[in-house]
């Protein structure tokens, strides 16, 4: 099955190509080539591309010019052409378009003389392929709201997930979890942070920092979480306070599901810390190390509630 990129790439080329051969300049595919060159992933990024290979392009003829003019159209000319203008168009910031700039120049080479015809053929295949490249660009780009949408759900119910394994292991010990849920969760919000950053610049005129920002929080929650998975893997015994606390995991493996901040979670949060200083001391050092461990579970619960509050949207009753 054809890939989007692959259908737009062949459209951008096919564009160029003909319009090329309707305005009568030969070798009329070089166009559809540059128009190849000219596609990138974004149009932020298509636009800079567009730019550094046109600019390169540029570059490169004033030095071909230069060269051939005064040295003739001879081999070993080329290696010379190379290392003087590939390092100008790199110093001159335009080092996306060194391999546009060998096609145009070569072009200059094989016609063996420097005139303006010659010069206006490859400026026209120029703005042709790299405007083509650019136009089908412009013209449509994928809404990724869905897939980012799908994202977040994945994401969300892996965070669900983890979070019901944390209550299963307070309340039993002896319970091994593989914490195959924590690589699936980095996983997806990976995916969502590349796509929300290419959704970003697929935006010219007014950036939506919302996803960004969403799976930027969920990473930092993983951060907190393995803290937690850590400090859980700790409570060795049950305990009346191992059994509060996987309560409390159960609350938030519903609310992590939800797309706006509770407050139900951080409100038990509160509650239950309140008890913990109502109850009498441990009373063995294994009981101490058990409720130290709970303890920092529950402080590292209340950092991950934070950014919750912070980047969720609020729920309103």
């Amino acid at each position: 099955m054809f890939g989007f990129r692959v259908i737009k790439t062949a459209a951008a080329a096919f564009a160029a190509i003909m319009i090329a051969h309707l305005v009568g300049i030969p070798s009329a595919t070089s166009a559809g080539l540059l128009a190849i060159l000219g596609l990138d992933t974004t149009i932020k990024r298509s636009v800079k591309t567009v730019v550094d290979r046109f600019f390169a392009s540029i570059v490169g003829l004033v030095v071909a010019c230069v060269l051939f003019g005064t040295l003739g159209f001879h081999y070993w000319v080329i290696p010379l052409y190379i290392l003087i203008a590939f390092p100008l168009i790199v110093r001159a910031t335009f080092k996306g378009g060194i391999v546009t700039n060998a096609v145009v120049v070569f072009h200059v080479f094989n016609a063996g003389e420097i005139t303006w015809p010659v010069l206006w053929t490859e400026l026209q295949l120029l703005v042709i392929g790299l405007g083509s490249a650019m136009l089908v660009n412009l013209i449509y780009m994928p809404n990724p709201e869905e897939k980012l949408s799908n994202i977040r759900s994945e994401a969300d119910r892996y965070f669900s997930r983890i979070f019901a394994q944390f209550a299963k292991t307070l309340r039993n010990p002896d319970y091994m979890w593989d914490g195959g849920e924590l690589i699936e969760a980095d996983r997806k919000v990976e995916e969502g942070l590349e796509l929300a950053r290419r959704s970003r610049e697929n935006q010219v005129l007014k950036s939506d920092e919302f996803w960004s920002a969403y799976f930027y929080m969920r990473k930092q929650q993983l951060e907190s979480i393995q803290s937690m998975a850590l400090l859980v893997s700790q409570v060795y015994r049950q305990i009346p306070q191992a059994e509060l606390t996987a309560e409390l995991f159960d609350q938030l493996e519903q609310d992590v599901k939800r797309e706006h901040y509770m407050g139900k979670a951080e409100e038990m949060l509160r509650e239950l810390e309140e008890r913990f200083k109502e109850m009498s001391l441990p009373e063995t050092r294994e009981e101490f190390e058990v409720r130290s461990a709970i303890l920092q579970l529950c402080r590292e619960l209340s950092r991950y509630l934070v950014l919750s509050k912070k980047d969720k949207a609020p729920h309103v009753t």
